[in-house]
């Protein structure tokens, strides 16, 4: 079973993830936008999903994972419940969120300084 360090772990190995606070809790971003955060007060994580992909997996793994409440999780906001996932399947969804959020901000490498 997964801890918070290893959720930690495993999404600051992504390409371009940071950490940073989002109310009180972790969260972790690439170029600013949020794919997970890490609940303090309940062993969960937020993933950001396709809807479909959040049916998907809600209905294989029931009790693990499970649509965040409301308008949020409409959108593809999902619970994870860490303590009873495996670390596989985290590893799984943390790589789904990043790659949801990452293609969106385009391809922008480096920027080369221009000569006068």
């Amino acid at each position: 079973m997964a801890s918070s360090d290893d959720i930690r772990r495993l999404a600051l190995a992504l390409p371009e993830a940071v950490e940073a606070d989002h109310h009180g809790m972790p969260s972790f971003r690439v170029r600013g936008k949020i794919f997970s955060t890490i609940h303090v007060a309940q062993p969960r994580l937020m993933v950001k999903l396709d809807p479909e992909d959040q049916r998907n997996l809600a209905d294989g793994h029931p009790g693990v994972v499970e649509p965040v409440p409301g308008y949020w999780g409409r959108k593809g906001s999902t619970f994870v419940w860490y303590e009873k996932a495996e670390e596989a399947l985290i590893a799984m969804l943390l790589t789904m969120a990043h790659a949801g959020v990452a293609p969106k901000l385009g391809k922008r490498g480096p920027q080369k300084k221009r000569s006068a």
